[in-house]
This record gives structure tokens, sequence and C-alpha cells, in this order.
């Protein structure tokens, strides 16, 4: 018969030299009602806008935020797949990022997470959400975060592949192959771990011969050089960290996923099956508390050179997804536009039903985890009213089965710091905040 025990995330990890968190456990919540679940933010951001007809149009219906009825809400043909999940879900219309609105259409996906102001020439981004979060929650886990896109890399400023930024601006690479994220969660890697420590250990010592020559060299810069220095060498800190993370996890095994959790022949040639495998490394991710901080950039907004442009064409639509944004204001554009909305949605909605579904504590991992969805233009180019999803959170004293338009002069920041408070991460406002959103709290 199974016996309940418990354990103790920290002391029971002394014993190999470290002092490490493990994965939340039921005996962990057993033993210890007082301990929290792990607090979690996966964040997912869709480019070019949502089919947005008026109400007195024949494809009305395809208009992506819900109808307004009385006191609450319906949902219509894009969001449908939302309707079991209205308990745990709040649409939000109206905000922006005031910055964006002074922004060409094509730029906003850059400052999606980090409400940053930058025009022209002196592209200067801030921090990202999640990359301020993992700042705080990153050392508990083996994975400070996890940063994903369709596309990979880190793009080009204003075009960017990534919605992670760092403390200075600097964009974080995302990871586009299923498999190659999975081995790296889960991975064995090389079976020698005297080999990995070895590469590691050089690695450090590189990074301190780097910090050391930096330092007699600073004084020789002029102002602008220093400024670019400094950006370098907390580039080279953030490694730094990294690297001194995985020396410390080295002796602890990673979990013991099956590859068959999640499809990972799949490529962006087959996009419903690749969206649902990126969102599933997410949920594995979360679930084996091997990170709490993950984004998603479903595609980036350069038009014809992303390679999500092409997932339309999954739908049998013809031309892509840039042109199809351009063309839902034509004809029976909008139900075009509406029924790839629609598609995007039923990924989200599958998503969070499995975290729903998902026991942990006395709850489930949704309990424990904010999940951001939507996209920096409302139209394309139309850089207000962003269409937005917030899901989850319940235990953090989230209330949803809402429909909140807050109104344009209240910034999407707040939103942000609203997750920060629920999260008990410290801050004292984050980008251009003018504080919570009360209604989005019990």
């Amino acid at each position: 018969m199974y016996k309940s025990w418990h354990l103790d995330r920290r002391t029971f990890l002394k014993g190999t030299g470290v002092a490490l968190a493990l994965p939340w456990m039921e005996s962990m919540g057993q033993a210890a009602p007082a301990k929290q679940a792990p607090k979690r933010l996966a964040s997912v951001y869709f480019p070019f806008g949502v089919s947005l007809p008026s109400d007195k149009s024949e494809h009305s219906e395809w208009n992506w935020f819900p109808e307004e009825k009385d006191d609450s809400f319906r949902f219509r043909k894009s969001l449908e797949s939302l309707e079991s999940l209205r308990d745990q879900v709040t649409v939000l219309g109206s905000l922006a990022h005031p910055a964006g609105r002074k922004m060409g259409g094509h730029d906003t996906g850059d400052i999606f997470l980090t409400g940053a102001s930058f025009r022209g020439a002196d592209y200067r981004n801030g921090i990202s959400l999640d990359q301020y979060i993992a700042g705080h929650v990153g050392e508990e886990t083996r994975f400070g975060s996890l940063v994903m896109s369709s596309d990979g890399g880190v793009g080009e400023p204003t075009r960017a592949t990534t919605l992670s930024f760092t403390s200075q601006g600097r964009p974080i690479p995302a990871l586009a192959s299923p498999r190659q994220i999975f081995d790296r969660l889960f991975g064995a890697g090389d079976a020698s771990a005297k080999v990995q420590r070895r590469r590691l250990q050089n690695t450090s010592s590189m990074l301190d011969l780097v910090l050391e020559n930096s330092r007699s060299m600073k004084n020789r810069l002029g102002q602008q050089d220093q400024r670019k220095l400094e950006d370098y060498l907390a580039s080279i800190r953030d490694i730094e960290q990294r690297v001194n993370r995985s020396t410390a996890w080295l002796d602890i095994p990673k979990p013991d996923v099956s590859e068959a959790e999640v499809s990972l022949a799949v490529d962006q040639s087959l996009p419903v099956e690749y969206m649902q495998a990126m969102y599933d490394l997410i949920f594995l991710a979360f679930q084996t508390d091997s990170t709490r901080v993950a984004t998603y950039m479903l595609g980036q907004v350069a038009g014809a050179t992303t390679i999500a442009n092409a997932f339309p064409a999954c739908l049998g639509l013809q031309g892509n997804w840039h042109g199809l944004a351009h063309g839902a204001g034509k004809g029976d554009g909008a139900e075009k536009l509406g029924r790839f909305d629609q598609l995007l949605a039923n990924q989200l909605s599958r998503f969070i039903q499995r975290l729903s579904d998902s026991q942990e504590g006395d709850g489930t991992l949704l309990d424990n985890t904010l999940v951001f969805y939507g996209s920096s233009n409302s139209k394309t180019h139309n850089n207000s009213n962003y269409p937005l999803i917030l899901a989850g959170g319940k235990a953090m004293g989230f209330k949803h089965n809402q429909f909140l338009r807050p109104g344009a002069n209240v910034p999407l920041s707040n939103v942000f710091v609203t997750m920060l408070e629920a999260m008990g991460i410290p801050h004292e406002g984050f980008a251009d905040s003018t504080g919570e959103l009360a209604e989005l709290r019990a």
C-alpha cells in the first residue's frame, strides 16, 4: 500500500552538495499544507490582429471579441472553443501599450511583453515580463525560462522572432524545433557527467577572463562605447548565470518523460500538429517544474519573411496570414480570417483544458498558472484595442468568466503589474503602468 510521506524541497537536496528545488509533489502538499504550489506564467503571441467585422455586417459572428449581453457576454465563432472554459477565462479589450500607438504596425511585436518605447533608429527595448519574473523565480528550476517561437532565433530589431528580452533589452533566441526543445528539457545529453562538468568549467574560466580584461578596457573608452561594453558584459553575466545553474543541476537527474507525450517529428509544414507540440512542451515543462516561465511567439510581424505566414494554408485558405489579415475588411475576408482565428483559439483551448485536467495539490495546474494570449494589433497595423485573453490563476486570486474593457487610457502594463502582484514578485511598477487592474482579482 502506498504510504504518504513528506519531502522538504530544499533539505532533500542538501545531501548531494547543492540546495535546489525539486518538482512540486503531492507528498509535499499533504504534509505541509502551508506550502504553496509553484506559480507560473505562459505568454503566447500571434501577429496581424484578428477579424473584427461590425455588428451590422453579415459576417458579424466572426468578430473575435465576444458579444456583450446585459451583464454577461457570448463567445462568437472565433472563440467558441472557450465556452466550456469560460469560468477559467477573461477576455480583455480596449487595452494597448501607449508607446505602441506611435510605432509602425509591424513594430509592436517586439514590445508585447516589454511595453518599451522606441522610435526609428533609436531602438532600445526593455526587459520582458517573463524575464523579469524569471529573474526572481528562475533559480528554483533547472531552466530559468523556456523561450520558443515558430520562426526561432531573434530576428531583427522591430521584427523580432522572440517575445523575450533581457534587462538590457537584448533579444533572447527562441527555440523552434520540438525535438530540440524536448531534448533540452528531458534528454539525457552527454552520457558522461565528467565531460559536461569539464565543458562548463572551461566556459566559466573563459567568461572570467573576459570579465577581467574588460575592467582594464572600460576606462579607455568613450561614453557611447562604454555603454556598448556594459551591454555586452551584461550578456556575459547572463551566460555566466546559466553556466552556474547548469553546473549546480548537473548531478540532479532530469524528469523521466516519454517521447510519446509529444509529436516530436512534426515541423512547421504541419501547423496544427506543430502548434500542439509546442503547447505540449510548455505543459510538460510546467508539470515537471523544469521551468515556471514560458513564451511562445506563434508568428512574427515581418510579413512574407515569417515561416508562420504560411500557416493558414492548413485550412485551405488562399494567400498567407498577412494577406488574410489585410483582406479581412473585404467581401468574405472577415470569415476567412475568422476561421483562422478560430483555429488558433482551438489550440489555446486545448492547452488550457490540459492544464485544467492536471491535478496539483488541492487544485489543478491551471489554478497555479497564468496563460496570457494575444496580439499587438487589433486589425492589421492598428496598434490599439489588442485582442487579449487571460486564463487560469484561480489559486492566485484571479476571477474569470468576464469580458473586460477597461478603456483606452488604461495601459496594458497594468495587467502585467496585476500578474506580478498575484505571483508575489516584488516590483515598483512595470514599464508605463499606473497601477493594478482590480477587476481581474477576486
